[in-house]
C-alpha cells in the first residue's frame, strides 16, 4: 500500500488519548513510506494525524470542500490540498487516491465515510482493505452492532471479517497488508453464483 485514507473526527473537545493516537498513526504511516490522504483539516484528530505524518517527513494530501477551506479549519502545511466541490466529490477523491482506509474515532462524518467504504467493498466497487483504530475501546459498541447484524443475517461473516480492528496502529497496518478480498462473498451477496 502506497497511500492510506484516514477518516477521523475534527473536534478539539476530545480526550488527549485520541489525539495522541492520531498523531502516532500519522507518524507510523510516514515511517512506512505511506502517503496520508485525509479531509484536510487542522483541528482535532484530523490535524493530529496530519501533523504526525508531516513530523516524520511524510507526504500528506488533504481533500476539503470550499466551506471548510478557511484559515480556521484548513491545514496550511500539507504537501497538497485538493478542493472538491461538495462532500460527495470529497469522498470520491479520497477514495480514488487511497490504497486502503482507516477510521480513527470520530462522529457522523467519520461513520458515513467508513460505512460507505465498507459498503463499496461489499458490492465489489473496490478491493482495498478497511480498518478501524480502536482507541480507548471507542469502536467496541460498533463492533457489537456489526456482529449482531451478522447473527441476524444482514451481513455475511466474510464481509464482517474483512473489516480489521486493532488498538495498535502497527498491528492494524500489519493486518491490513495481509488483506484478501472476499470475492466469493461479493458474488454470493450479488447473487452471481
Amino acid at each position: 500500500m502506497k497511500s492510506i485514507c484516514v477518516y477521523c473526527g475534527s473536534s478539539d473537545l476530545v480526550h488527549a488519548d485520541y489525539k495522541t493516537a492520531a498523531h502516532t498513526m500519522g507518524r507510523m504511516l510516514a515511517q512506512r513510506g505511506i502517503r496520508l490522504i485525509y479531509g484536510g483539516g487542522k483541528t482535532g484528530l484530523m490535524g493530529e494525524v496530519a501533523n504526525g505524518a508531516l513530523s516524520a517527513g511524510g507526504d500528506v494530501i488533504g481533500v476539503i470542500i470550499p466551506s471548510m477551506n478557511t484559515t480556521a479549519l484548513a491545514h496550511s502545511g500539507l504537501t497538497q490540498m485538493d478542493v472538491a466541490p461538495d462532500m460527495h466529490g470529497r469522498k470520491a477523491r479520497m477514495h480514488e487516491l487511497a490504497d486502503g482506509y482507516i477510521a480513527l474515532p470520530g462522529g457522523f462524518g467519520t461513520w458515513d465515510e467508513l460505512f460507505e467504504t465498507i459498503a463499496w467493498a461489499q458490492t465489489g466497487a473496490h478491493e482495498k482493505p478497511v480498518g478501524m483504530l480502536n482507541v480507548k475501546n471507542y469502536y467496541v459498541p460498533l463492533l457489537a452492532a456489526m456482529d449482531h447484524a451478522v447473527m441476524e443475517g444482514f451481513i455475511f461473516s466474510e464481509h464482517r471479517k474483512a473489516v480489521f480492528c486493532e488498538s495498535d496502529p502497527v498491528k492494524l497496518m500489519d493486518a491490513m497488508e495481509k488483506y484478501v478480498h472476499p470475492h466469493a462473498a461479493v458474488k454470493r451477496w450479488l447473487k452471481e453464483d
